[in-house]
């Protein structure tokens, strides 16, 4: 029974998160530079998550910098994401043999 409360609660959390800015924020934003700081915050907010869990995933720094940095020059090719994410683990997996 205790289950249904705490997801009670935090569906109400989530909810209201969602909710306050559409009640605050009524008119548009004209503001430039808010709107651009807005922008960008999810993007933000992604990199801040991933980017320790990229270093942290592998127990090897240098297994996950070479990781990285395969996805990082396969991405700016714009190859396919499938493509970018086999390499980066493939070449980790493999990186981790020799570290």
């Amino acid at each position: 029974m205790m289950t249904f409360w705490y997801i009670f609660v935090m569906a109400g959390v989530t909810y209201l998160i969602r909710m306050i800015p559409f009640s605050f924020f009524t008119k548009r934003i004209k503001s430039v530079m808010l709107r651009s700081f807005l922008y960008y915050i999810p993007y933000a907010v992604l990199a801040a998550m991933t980017i320790p869990a990229i270093f942290y995933s592998t127990g090897h720094f240098l297994t996950a910098l070479g990781g990285t940095i395969v996805a990082l020059v396969l991405a700016y090719f714009r190859l396919p994401l499938i493509v970018v994410a086999l390499a980066a683990s493939g070449s980790a997996f493999l990186l981790s043999f020799f570290v």
